[in-house]
């Protein structure tokens, strides 16, 4: 038997969520969610749909909306999108349990409802109408659902069928697809699409589905590598992922990542200072969550009108570690040696590779081994040698006990009541970042 699975999308969900407070009709009022204060250049985090039917494209500029159409902007307010995202999740666990329900995004989310076919004794479209009617009922927030044989076409009858029906709803298995869809432009429609796959593949004339589904194997080998198989899987609507493997899978690496887009060019001095931040705030996220970082990478990205690519620089740790001093230390050496101090910076990414568990246990790296050598060679290896690694221990543990009484205040007492004197200087990030969510005011 087929299985059935839905992917249900919350239609401009930030702008109908501000909708819904303002007392409006999200399908007819015409609402941009964007920050006034950061000027006609920031981008539009939503547009609602009346809005997009007259043509303003949604993550548009300010300045890009035309000057005739009247509209309110309304300020972002991520916490409440949050909590009105978890809301809209418990109207689903009335009807489906957590174990069948993938939360793709803020805004969307998978579900594997052959189980409960027989349960309600109805069919996949009917009760994927069950659920948006629920939404909407209980939030005021209209829905778009797709259902599809496997998760690739509920995604595909969602993104390409559903949007645009009268109804809000489509449906495909692998033989529609092939039926309405084989030929559909642009291929940048499909998921996992994206404009320089669509344009590798028309240097060789595939433009369609279609035209993917006909090629040779081993071009398209040649041209994605181990990514062509699941590219020719999907041509043919096939999918072989479930919400059983989905809900299974758990990752070899993990990392945490941080970034930001500053609001100005920033001086390599000032820029410098932010990174130092960064990494001082992800040594208390990593405290926090009780994990360990192998090494750091840092993207520094300068000024956009200079059209210069990115720098990237990578430091590892002998001992994988939490400690702010180690990773504010090699994050900073990162930057000097990457970045050149004569351009302007405008966004910074900094990511914590090979993270795990801080109990977890492990082997002593390479690194550790040679450095136990090298004292011992010395007859210095007691836990008083200025080299020992008994020392760098006891320096980690007192690091991890001083983030540890940090996290504790500003758990209680708010992230700005305790600061360092960086982040009080006036290129510094911190105060007002932690005042945010996603880079976007509560």
């Amino acid at each position: 038997m087929d299985r059935a699975y839905l992917c249900i999308d919350l239609k401009s969900f930030y702008a109908s969520v501000e909708c819904v407070a303002r007392g409006l009709d999200p399908m007819t009022a015409d609402l941009v969610v964007a920050d006034p204060d950061r000027g006609g250049g920031t981008i539009c985090l939503a547009v609602s749909p009346h809005l997009k039917a007259l043509g303003v494209k949604n993550r548009c500029r300010v300045f890009e909306i035309p000057k005739n159409i009247p509209y309110i902007m309304a300020t972002p307010r991520m916490q409440l999108y949050i909590d009105t995202a978890a809301a809209i999740y418990g109207v689903y666990l009335k009807r489906i349990a957590p174990d069948d329900i993938h939360v793709y995004s803020i805004d969307e989310a998978f579900f594997d409802v052959t189980p409960y076919l027989g349960t309600y004794r109805t069919t996949p479209r009917e009760l994927g109408r069950t659920l948006t009617e629920d939404v909407f009922r209980e939030t005021g927030i209209r829905a778009t659902c797709g259902v599809g044989t496997n998760l690739y076409l509920a995604k595909i009858a969602l993104d390409i069928l559903a949007k645009h029906s009268p109804d809000f709803m489509d449906e495909l298995t692998e033989e529609t697809y092939r039926e309405r869809l084989w030929d559909h432009r642009p291929l940048t429609d499909f998921w996992r699409i994206g404009r320089g796959t669509a344009a590798t593949l028309a240097r060789y004339g595939i433009d369609t589905m279609r035209g993917i589904a006909g090629a040779d194997p081993e071009l398209l080998f040649r041209l994605f590598g181990i990514d062509a198989e699941l590219l020719y899987d999907h041509s043919w609507g096939r999918e072989t992922c479930t919400m059983a493997d989905i809900k299974a899978y758990r990752p070899k690496t993990r990392s945490l990542s941080t970034g930001q887009v500053l609001m100005r060019d920033y001086t390599f001095p000032e820029a410098r200072l932010v990174v130092r931040e960064m990494a001082d705030a992800l040594s208390h996220d990593l405290v926090r969550n009780g994990l360990v970082t192998g090494g750091v990478v840092l993207y520094v990205v300068y000024s956009a009108k200079l059209g210069l690519p990115p720098v990237r620089g990578t430091a590892s740790f002998l001992t994988a570690t939490n400690s702010v001093r180690e990773i504010v230390r090699g994050v900073t050496e990162i930057y000097e040696r990457v970045t050149d101090a004569r351009l302007p910076v405008r966004r910074l990414n900094l990511t914590a590779i090979d993270v795990a568990a801080a109990d977890a246990p492990r082997q002593l790296t390479i690194g550790e081994l040679v450095l136990r050598n090298e004292a011992a060679d010395r007859g210095r290896s007691g836990p008083d040698d200025p080299a020992s690694l008994f020392r760098a221990e006891r320096e980690r543990e007192r690091d991890r006990r001083e983030q540890e009484a940090i996290v504790a205040i500003r758990k209680r007492y708010g992230n700005n009541a305790l600061l360092k004197g960086m982040d009080l200087e006036e290129a510094a990030t911190t105060r007002a970042r932690n005042g945010q969510i996603g880079g976007h005011r509560k």
